[in-house]
């Protein structure tokens, strides 16, 4: 086990509003109100409460412009400390500008020119590293993990590694995605999309609720309430889009996040589950909990809250254990439940779906890993701990 990275500094934003204090009182009272069905909506989607109203030139820029801004203090601390070729911007996303690209061709086909605020670029998959750049004028290195649902669990590793190399002193890690037709289109296309808000593990699950959101974090060297113990990555490679049944790839995932950390499966107290509520997804990822960690660790899967928030789930489910582990903002020690039914499907392993009031060891160091899983089998697994030892 090597040196931990710390994690002084988060910003999010999902449906259950921006910021911190948004989202912890809606995570741990498992608030559902966010996932609704709009007018013209064909099925209920996880939207921001609330239009980004930063500059940006894409609404995915502007989500990321507001989280820069509630993290601005600190991020410029360590910016005049390190210098601004030492921060380094490493993010995930998959949607980026892909909304402004759809209303620009809309605007095309109605009127046979393209809009002229519009350009390609703002489409590109990296412009989300490089606003945050130049936004706040660094030079290090930036750029974006694009690997579907696991994209911005993935950064961690990445910004991990130039930390370590001696590429940087700090880093801005995370991601986001917002809301835009091809998304929903795409996985209603799939029979993946929820026609009511998504159920995950429960025997009436029907898939996937869509949302948009985001986090950022400060990685940095510097001790700090909450670090980054492991991080775990892995390709299973089974199928472009369906998850190994037996869950091998994501126990093996879980497995690699746990050795990196230095940790055996009982010192983890919570494990916020990748859970989207696909049929196969859902029951693969309760056998690979099952044989890892037994029937009793705690578990829900967030998805529940926020819906699926694709390239920035990562990110966001890691915002979610933070505020579960930060003392400030979870002084009770509450653990996430499991919203919606909170039944489990009994076809499945047993995993301990966590119900309203239970807590978190109340002394000493504790652990929690976040997982997520993504086309391919692009896998990735997070663990997280307070009051670690530097």
């Amino acid at each position: 086990m090597s040196a931990p990275l710390y994690l002084p500094v988060m910003a999010v934003a999902t449906c259950l509003g921006p910021g911190k204090d948004a989202n912890g009182r809606g995570l741990l009272a498992g608030d559902r109100s966010g996932l609704i069905q709009r007018p013209g909506d064909k099925v209920p989607l996880g939207h921001l409460p609330e239009e980004p109203d930063q500059p940006g030139d894409s609404r995915n820029n502007r989500l990321l412009a507001g989280l820069l801004a509630e993290m601005a203090e600190p991020v410029a601390a360590a910016i005049t400390r390190h210098g601004r070729h030492r921060i380094a911007v490493v993010v995930g996303t998959s949607t980026s500008g892909i909304a402004e690209g759809e209303a620009a061709l809309a605007v095309r086909l109605n009127t046979g020119s393209w809009q002229p605020s519009f350009h390609y670029r703002q489409q590109e998959t990296g412009s989300a590293a490089a606003f945050i750049a130049e936004t706040l004028g660094l030079t290090g290195p930036a750029y974006v993990v694009g690997t579907a649902c696991s994209s911005s669990a993935k950064v961690f590793a990445s910004a991990r590694r130039l930390i370590r190399q001696g590429l940087a002193d700090a880093a801005i890690v995370g991601g986001a995605d917002t809301l835009c037709g091809l998304t929903v289109g795409g996985f209603s296309a799939l029979g993946a999309v929820s026609p009511e808000p998504c159920l995950p593990f429960s025997p009436h699950r029907r898939g996937i609720t869509i949302g948009e959101g985001g986090a950022l974090f400060l990685l940095t060297a510097d001790p700090a309430e909450i670090a980054l113990l492991g991080v775990g990555e892995r390709s299973d490679a089974h199928h472009l889009s369906a998850p190994e049944p037996d869950g091998r790839g994501a126990r093996e995932t879980m497995e690699a996040a746990l050795a990196d950390a230095g940790l055996r499966p009982d010192q983890i107290a919570y494990v916020n589950l990748h859970g989207t509520a696909t049929p196969l997804n859902d029951a693969m990822e309760a056998r690979a909990v099952n044989a890892l960690f037994g029937p009793h660790v705690p578990c829900s899967s967030t998805k529940a809250l926020t819906g699926h928030t694709l390239g920035a789930a990562g990110a966001v489910e890691a915002a979610l254990l933070w505020l579960t582990l930060s003392r400030r903002w979870n002084p009770a020690g509450l653990l996430p439940p499991q919203a919606g039914d909170g039944r489990l499907d009994p076809e499945m392993p047993a995993i301990h779906l966590v119900q309203g009031g239970e807590t978190l060891p109340v002394t000493g160091p504790v652990a929690g890993l976040s997982s997520s899983f993504a086309f391919g089998g692009s896998n990735c697994a997070l663990v997280l701990g307070r009051g670690w030892p530097a």
